[in-house]
């Protein structure tokens, strides 16, 4: 339906970007990208089943223990999400969520890392100096 060549649904549009977070406004996130809360997601699915994985792993491992005991382990184990084990946690800078050249102290990538160093920053970092 057509009212003076705008639409009904124009109309709605036009008066829905008055409401906070719709349209044009920028809203600010506490994550870089969605690679970033996937990392998120991975180390917060880690640390909750930690401990049941680490029982659960041991059993497996354990070779004086019979080896029905040892599949049932086999079977637990296999039951938590992939995202829970620690093989698919990926080291990602904290502030930019850089993949590569992160260093492993601080959780950040190479440039921030340096950046924040140049400011002074980061505790017990230093500039190298000769002479």
């Amino acid at each position: 339906m057509m009212l003076n060549g705008v639409s009904s649904f124009s109309k709605f549009i036009w008066r829905s970007q008055e409401v906070p977070g719709f349209g044009f406004q920028q809203l600010r996130n506490k994550w870089a990208n969605r690679w970033m809360i996937r990392d998120v997601k991975r180390r917060r699915l880690n640390a909750e089943h930690f401990l049941e994985r680490t029982r659960i792993n041991a059993m497996r491992r354990n070779t004086v223990l019979p080896t029905e005991i040892r599949e049932i382990a086999d079977k637990e184990i296999n039951k938590f999400e992939l995202n829970a084990t620690p093989s698919h946690i990926n080291n990602r800078c904290a502030v930019t969520s850089r993949p590569r050249g992160v260093v492993k102290e601080w959780r950040l990538s190479r440039i921030v890392w340096r950046h924040l160093a140049d400011y002074n920053k980061l505790s017990g970092v230093q500039r190298a100096m000769w002479g």
